[in-house]
């Protein structure tokens, strides 16, 4: 079973980087033939936005966990 597992990682390690540098050409190219820019301001903007929630959420997390420490409270 642990050999099955190793396999397809590594699979996924090696196709996954493909299929992405694939999306990032098509995107480029789009990007680069748009004169005003105006497209390429809005994927910065969702890439800002999309990146901001992981780090609000951890620090949520982080926030409730120092709560609980400072409380006392046990977590068995």
């Amino acid at each position: 079973m642990k050999i099955l597992k190793k396999i397809t990682l590594f699979i996924l390690l090696v196709i996954a980087p493909q299929v992405t540098f694939a999306q990032c050409a098509m995107c480029r190219a789009v990007l680069e033939s748009e004169a005003d820019g105006g497209a390429a301001e809005a994927i910065n903007d969702g890439i800002v936005y999309l990146m901001v929630w992981p780090y609000l959420l951890m620090g949520l997390v982080g926030f409730i966990i120092y709560r609980m420490v400072k409380k006392g409270v046990k977590t068995d």
